[in-house]
Formats: C-alpha cells, structure tokens, sequence
C-alpha cells in the first residue's frame, strides 16, 4: 500500500491506495480509527479494483482541527476528499461511523456514487453500549490495557487481538487534538437527527453487513436501515462482532467483490 497525502481546505488529509484498476472503491473507517482498520482486506480487493483508504479528517494521521466535527463536515470533506484525488465514480464501503458517513453521501444522490456497502452503520443507536463506554474510556485514557479490553470486547468471543492494532491505537490517541475529535464526533452524532429520512433518499444498490455479535452497534439496529433503504441487501456474518473485515477478512472480501462485481 501506497501512503499519499493531499490538502483540502488547508489541512493535510493522509490516505492509503493500492491496485491499478480503472474501477475505484473507497473504504471509510470508523470512529477512533484510520485507514490501517482495512489491511486485511485491501490485498484482496485490489487484485480487482483501485482502493482507496483515507483517514478522515480529525482521525488517524490527518490533521486535526478544532472545530465541530458534525455529520455535516464530514459529508462535506468526503465530497472534498474525493474531488481532490479526481475520483468521479466510485463505490464506496464505510462501517461504524464511516457507514453513517457513506449513507449520508449517497442519500444526496450524487451522480458519483456507484454502489455502497454499509457495515454496522452508526446513525440511529443514540444510547451508549458497555462496549462503547469501553471504547470510549480506551480513547480518553490511551493504555494498553484499556485498548485491549475495548477491541476484545468489540470483537466476537474468542477472536484473538493482533497487538499491533491496540498499540496503533494508543499511538493514534496520544497525537494532538486526537481526543477532541473523538469526543466532539460522539456528542455530535448523539444530538443529530436520525438518518432514516436521508437513507430513504439513498437510489444506488446498497449492501448491509452486520456482525452477528456486534456488541458495539448490536444487530438489532439493522432493520431500520433496512426497512428505509429501498434497493438493499442484508448480510449477517455469524462469527463476527462490529469489525467483520477485521475478524473474517477473507469471507468479508469474498462478499463484497460478489456484491460489486467481481
């Protein structure tokens, strides 16, 4: 994989690529996290297609404003983010907040936008979950330890946490303005309005993936973007929890190139 930077807006935006296909897809991470989340999976997909990998602003090695870090900004920065890099057709994957992120641009029915791919999207879940206490306590106070407990209790039973992940992780959260970003997204989503009026609007094919034992955003929150999207399918991975590209990487890839394409 190829690190590349671009600037938009005057801050410096850090992204993954890899594959020579003229096909494009973009992968969009999740809270706390950066690109590095899609490692397992970028081999696979870019035998077929150019992947693409940002870390969004506020998060991983982009820079860090301080400023609101809204629904809205983000939509407006991927649109920014894509313009700059000259992609004008794409499918795009995001899971967690990152599937929030990709469902909101879609609902604008952007010409641009080829298919999406949404796993265990944020968007209607306003409550916390012990899981996500534990994350967000692993984010304020970055140890080991704490990180560890979080993704272990993120993923499913008996997954095993590659320790380069938790030490990435410390890693990220230690960078300044890490965790005003974090907490500013969490407060932000929390006090949003659900998105069920703007996934009504969503027109392109759209694939859900939800990890069985997802203890983060449980399963249940699934049918309501199902029952909004109108051109869906709906996949349960069973041995997974929120991060399937993570756990079974190999049967998630296998899954989303059948669905675009390939």
């Amino acid at each position: 994989m190829e690190e590349k930077f671009v600037t938009i807006d005057t801050n410096k935006i850090r992204y993954l690529e890899e594959g020579e296909s003229s096909k494009n897809v973009v992968l969009v991470h999740g809270l706390g996290a950066s690109a590095e989340r899609w490692e397992y999976v970028i081999p696979h997909l870019s035998k077929k297609y150019h992947v693409i990998a940002p870390d969004l602003i506020g998060f991983g090695y982009s820079d860090k404003p301080s400023v609101d870090y809204t629904p809205e900004l983000f939509i407006k920065f991927f649109f920014d983010f894509l313009n700059s890099i000259g992609l004008s057709k794409v499918s795009l994957v995001g899971s967690s907040l990152g599937g929030q992120i990709v469902a909101e641009c879609a609902g604008t029915q952007d010409k641009s936008i080829e298919k999406i791919v949404l796993v265990s999207p944020s968007g209607f879940m306003k409550h916390s979950t012990p899981t996500l206490d534990a994350y967000m306590m692993a984010a304020l106070y970055p140890t080991q330890d704490a990180a560890r407990t979080a993704f272990q209790m993120m993923a499913a039973p008996n997954k095993q946490i590659d320790n380069h992940i938790v030490e990435n992780f410390v890693q990220r959260m230690a960078l300044p303005n890490a965790k005003m970003a974090f907490m500013s997204t969490v407060l932000a989503l929390r006090n949003s309005a659900d998105v069920g009026k703007k996934l009504e609007s969503i027109s392109v094919p759209t694939l859900i993936i939800w990890g069985r034992h997802d203890s983060l955003i449980p399963i249940k929150y699934s049918k309501e973007f199902i029952s909004s999207i109108k051109n869906c399918k709906f996949v349960t991975m069973e041995e997974c929890g929120h991060t399937p590209y993570v756990e079974e990487p190999e049967k998630f890839s296998k899954i989303l190139l059948d669905f675009l394409g390939h």
